[in-house]
């Protein structure tokens, strides 16, 4: 194994990149690691019963309170319900313009709802909407049944993807949140399915909608989440409230290039839950600054492609890599690109090659992101490699012939 550093200019000047090749043709198994502060780590105080703040690009928890205990969700519940139907419109299961009919299940919902009537038709972008931004039971079961055909199943569905995203302190009954046994999440968890769903930028819009209409304007939405309007860079996401659960919220904000998600669990009031939210938010804000290194599908070197239709294929990141330091010790980031010599062909499009790792520069370990190849490279040809690899020996023979 060897390495050489190469100066990059991402994010800051004294930024620098070191690239390790490695020459087995196994990759090293990724190891979380956490910061070592420089002097005492910084706090928060709030009364909610659990608490969490995540750094969303990197899902770096900055603060938690409680983070994995058992909790009843409430609305919140549908971030995992509109998780499920993105994906599945992005898989081309469902169309947002899908008109959806109302069962007599989803019509008898109770609480928060959009009063749908038995055979009434909404467009799937409408029932979204609705449950985006006035938490629409009636709308969540809509919609749960137009994917998986009955709620029941969306419910198994919702509860393979936490397995899939780790959630690990959760198990969902329902789809909306009505208090239910054996419905229960955590802070930490509902931070996780929160940045998986911010992945798509059309919740960004139902979610800081103040104010919108269904059936042709016959009926007003008005957002039940007061931070988009009183937070500066806030854009969602859900608020809850159950007897069980208490006032809970799951917010996120931007500002430059940090996103937190900021998640507050059984809190005693309504107005309460946003001040403890936006005192987590501040507190990120304040104390932690995000380091740029790399764009999603950003390229980040190129790699030999052995027996392809191609020579070499650029190896990009996968996803954008954020670096969250605590603030003054931006100039301390470094990062790696951890890469075997070379791949075999064929070759998949987006599959993992590597890592791009962000580390303090102390070693420290605070960001990592795939490296994945860029386009497929489909094997060559026999001619194609023995004529290829006839021409390289050939170079090499001329370049010995003229030392």
């Amino acid at each position: 194994m060897h390495a050489r550093r190469v100066p990059t200019g991402i994010a800051l000047a004294t930024l620098a990149v070191a690239v390790v090749y490695v020459w087995s043709a196994a990759l090293p198994v990724q190891v979380a690691a956490q910061e070592k502060q420089q002097g005492p780590a910084p706090s928060v105080s709030i009364t909610a019963g659990s608490a969490v703040l995540m750094d969303a690009v990197s899902g770096r928890v900055l603060f938690e309170k409680e983070p994995d205990k058992r909790m009843a969700p409430a609305s919140i519940t549908k971030i995992m319900t509109m998780l499920l139907a993105m994906e599945a419109i992005e898989q081309g299961k469902v169309s947002l313009d899908d008109m959806v009919v109302t069962s007599e299940h989803a019509m008898e919902m109770g609480g928060s709802q959009i009063w749908l009537e038995v055979g009434e038709e909404m467009s799937l972008a409408d029932l979204l909407k609705a449950i985006a931004i006035v938490s629409a039971n009636d709308a969540s079961v809509a919609v749960a049944e137009h994917i998986a055909g009955s709620e029941e199943a969306f419910v198994d569905m919702m509860n393979q993807r936490a397995r899939e995203l780790g959630m690990t302190g959760t198990h969902f009954a329902n789809c909306h949140g009505l208090p239910q046994r054996d419905h229960y999440t955590t802070a930490r968890d509902i931070a996780i399915m929160s940045r998986a769903l911010l992945r798509y930028p059309k919740v960004h819009e139902w979610f800081t909608t103040w104010i919108d209409y269904v059936r042709g304007g016959k009926n007003i939405l008005v957002n039940t989440n007061r931070l988009i309007k009183s937070y500066e860079g806030a854009d969602g996401l859900k608020t809850g409230f159950t007897e069980e659960a208490g006032y809970c919220l799951s917010a996120t904000a931007k500002r430059g290039g940090l996103r937190l998600i900021a998640v507050v669990l059984n809190v005693a009031d309504s107005q309460l839950r946003f001040k403890e939210a936006s005192a987590l938010l501040d507190f990120g804000f304040r104390h932690y600054a995000g380091v740029e290194i790399a764009s999603q599908g950003q390229v980040m070197a190129q790699l030999d492609v052995a027996r392809g239709v191609v020579e070499k294929v650029d190896i990009v990141a996968k996803d954008p890599l954020v670096a969250v330091v605590r603030r003054g010790e931006e100039g301390k980031v470094t990062s790696e690109m951890i890469l075997p010599e070379r791949i075999n062909a064929p070759v998949q499009k987006g599959q993992k090659v590597g890592d791009l790792i962000a580390r303090l520069e102390d070693g420290t370990e605070v960001a990592r992101v795939d490296l994945v190849a860029a386009e497929e490279v489909k094997r060559g040809s026999v001619f194609r490699v023995l004529f290829r690899a006839t021409r390289n020996m050939l170079r090499a023979l001329f370049r010995v012939g003229k030392d």
